[in-house]
């Protein structure tokens, strides 16, 4: 099983032309989770992105996470799933992968975010900070629910929505350890340097 205390930069990645080379750039620029987030792609071709990153990722020591589906995780081998609050229970996860399993749960609110420490999930995450267009119609939370979420938390907090290298520091003086980014990654023009360039911002802010 990986441990998440010490990962920083984690990954949400759609389906794309170039998914291997993409992540194998972003993993080497420091890049330490990666997850397939597919919304609108066949099973079959969120299956073959599963089954082209699964050896890139452990490779490199990064485990590798599929969202949604906890079914199609187990058929590939993945080391966990990412569910949302209407999605397929952390249960019914655990109960299908195992206790070794990766379960990562998403939460927006704090009722969401206290039943999420009584589940049995490796991690959870906050957010999104701001609106995103990757997740629409869900307001931002502000800085302030992330905060209280990563100051009573006994497992790893990934935050969600406007990670950026300029903005790191501001999450990091909230207690923020861990980050989640899409776009600052998948929209880079020169993916490799953009992960480089969050890394060091983390790297800097959590000293």
């Amino acid at each position: 099983m990986f441990e998440l205390r010490n990962r920083r930069l984690y990954l949400c990645t759609p389906l794309r032309e170039d998914l291997a080379e993409f992540v194998e750039a972003v993993i080497r620029g420091g890049v330490d989770i990666v997850q397939l987030r597919e919304k609108d792609g066949s099973a079959e071709a969120i299956r073959e992105g599963a089954r082209v990153l699964l050896p890139i990722c452990h490779e490199a020591n990064v485990p590798f996470i599929l969202n949604d589906d906890a079914q199609l995780a187990l058929d590939v081998g993945a080391d966990g799933v990412h569910v949302g609050q209407d999605d397929v229970s952390v249960s019914q996860c655990r109960a299908l992968l195992g206790s070794d399993a990766i379960v990562g749960l998403s939460t927006h609110a704090d009722d969401e975010f206290d039943q999420g420490l009584l589940e049995d999930v490796t991690y959870l995450s906050a957010g999104p900070i701001e609106e995103t267009p990757t997740k629409p119609g869900r307001r931002g939370t502000g800085l302030d629910y992330v905060a209280r979420a990563q100051a009573r938390s006994d497992r790893p907090v990934f935050v969600t929505g406007g990670v950026t290298a300029s903005s790191i520091a501001l999450l990091a003086n909230a207690g923020v350890q861990h980050f989640v980014v899409v776009r600052a990654l998948t929209q880079a023009r020169n993916p490799y340097q953009a992960a480089r360039e969050l890394r060091a911002a983390i790297d800097l802010a959590l000293g």
